[in-house]
């Protein structure tokens, strides 16, 4: 991919990005916020997971 493509993608997103509604734009943030996998299993992967489920087990 040349220089110009990347700058052309990334202008494309940019204004595609600005034409929407904000209130649009800020549904789309919190839904992302919401898909998120915690924390602790974003970092870690599944080790947590394990481990709460050892001690809870217990």
């Amino acid at each position: 991919m040349s220089t110009n493509d990347y700058v052309k993608y990334m202008t494309e997103q940019f204004v595609r990005y600005m034409d929407q509604p904000k209130e649009e734009r800020r549904k789309l943030r919190e839904q992302k916020k919401q898909e998120k996998p915690p924390f602790l299993n974003r970092w870690f992967g599944m080790l947590p997971l394990a481990i709460s489920m050892l001690f809870k087990r217990k």
